[in-house]
């Protein structure tokens, strides 16, 4: 069974229990580095075109404005060859209670019928909020199982937790 971690992570300016903080590596990176350190699979990190604006309070709006419009920014690459791989662990920060619209320009770019679809992302307190019912949408005849919301703030911490979730979905 092949295993691919895809995802998308914030750099630099992030909202951290309450107040901005620079990060050197984003949340979601982190995860996605625990998910992969425990159950194998190839990374494969998703970055825009037109970067997000530096400042955190402008790259939600832009983010929001992106949901709105239903956007499908545009990213630099795409996984060569999607087919061989089972299962897909799709991870990113809940902007919006949804995941940001690079990742449906990602996504919607292959046909992932009968794949597994394992979603994780990070989050101040929303949770997973709807993005796993906009992965269904989006995933289009794929399995898109329960996913993991993992704080922001602890996701440094979170390793013990990441591996046991991400165990017990490639079993």
């Amino acid at each position: 069974m092949a295993i691919l971690i895809v995802y998308y992570s914030r750099k630099g300016e992030n909202y951290w229990n309450g107040s901005i903080k620079n990060l050197k590596k984003g949340n979601t990176e982190i995860v996605a580095e625990f998910i992969q350190k425990a159950v194998g699979g190839d990374l494969f990190e998703v970055d825009t075109v037109k970067p997000y604006p530096a400042d955190y309070y402008a790259c939600i709006d832009e983010a929001q404005k992106e949901l709105r419009a239903s956007s499908r920014p545009e990213i630099k690459a795409f996984v060569e060859d999607i087919s061989k791989y089972d299962t897909i662990f799709v991870g990113y920060p809940n902007w919006w209670g949804q995941m940001p619209m690079c990742m449906c320009t990602f996504l919607e770019h292959y046909d992932l019928m009968g794949k597994k679809i394992v979603p994780f992302c990070t989050n101040e307190g929303s949770g997973m909020g709807s993005s796993e019912r906009q992965l269904k949408t989006v995933c289009k005849g794929a399995n898109v199982v329960s996913g993991l919301a993992v704080h922001g703030a602890e996701s440094l911490q979170s390793e013990s937790k990441v591996t046991a979730w991400a165990k017990k979905n490639v079993n």
